[in-house]
């Protein structure tokens, strides 16, 4: 028996786009559902105990409405703080959580000095998380501006305004001599290829795209496979954008719904 119910992504904003996005290419048969939670946003200056608030609250309405096979937090802080007991609270659901690729920066650092770019409260927790080995050194900068920027402006900024704003961001780590750096907000994927223009040749970034997909399709092929969608060509997928309060979607969601095939929905 194959599962057409919905693979649900979950951020504040525009963030989980570049993975929902990944995913979705590669997993054309499934149904997924993008949940925006416009109406908390930003979560990145929220306390741990308000976001696990926030979340085991939505969490617990989107179950019961869209019935989600899994359940993706395309967002690190609300990883970092929430999916514990959100797999506590909701054990029947399969929860994907993006952390920071740490492990993999570390990794290949020939320095042992790893530069993290991600939210107050992502940086905060590294050191909780058991990505990294004792000897290597954490260069963390909490960037809460950049966030509102990518949310609020990415859209309509040019190409040296990007340029602009990832070389600010890489000076303190190239003057740290990290020689890895990891992208440790699920917004700042929007920037990657300009990080890594003016990253090089000296610091290699690290996202984590590829290892969520990754994730997401060994559940989806776990146990024969019980939760993958029919692929027989009679069910078609039915791709759901979801945008929390009242304020009507600009550009950018529009343009993005379209491009991924998405049917906007003002809240659920």
């Amino acid at each position: 028996m194959k599962n057409n119910k919905p693979v649900l992504f979950i951020d504040s904003g525009i963030g989980g786009i570049p993975y929902c996005a990944d995913f979705m290419k590669k997993n054309r048969q499934e149904e997924v559902c993008y949940f925006a939670d416009r109406v908390n946003f930003p979560y990145g200056p929220r306390g741990k105990e308000e976001i696990v608030s926030i979340l085991t609250e939505l969490t617990e309405r989107l179950i019961k409405k869209l019935e989600p096979k899994i359940i993706v937090l395309a967002c690190n802080t609300a990883t970092v703080s929430a999916i514990s007991l959100l797999r506590e609270r909701f054990p029947a659901t399969p929860f994907v959580g993006t952390v920071p690729a740490v492990k993999p920066a570390a990794k290949a650092s020939h320095n042992e000095k790893v530069g993290v770019l991600g939210t107050a409260l992502t940086i905060k927790e590294i050191h909780n998380l058991n990505l990294i080995s004792e000897t290597c050194e954490i260069f963390g900068i909490a960037a809460p501006e950049l966030v509102d920027f990518i949310e609020h402006h990415f859209e309509d900024s040019d190409e040296n305004k990007k340029i602009e704003i990832a070389k600010k961001y890489i000076a303190p780590f190239l003057e740290a001599k990290v020689d890895t750096l990891v992208l440790g907000c699920t917004h700042f994927l929007f920037l990657l290829e300009e990080f890594r223009r003016e990253a090089s040749p000296h610091i290699e970034v690290f996202d984590s795209i590829a290892g969520i997909t990754k994730r997401i399709e060994f559940l989806l092929d776990e146990n024969g496979g019980e939760l993958r969608s029919k692929n027989d060509g009679e069910h078609m997928p039915k791709h759901r954008l979801f945008l929390s309060g009242t304020e009507k979607p600009g550009p950018f969601w529009e343009n993005r719904a379209k491009k991924l095939g998405f049917e906007i929905k003002i809240d659920i």
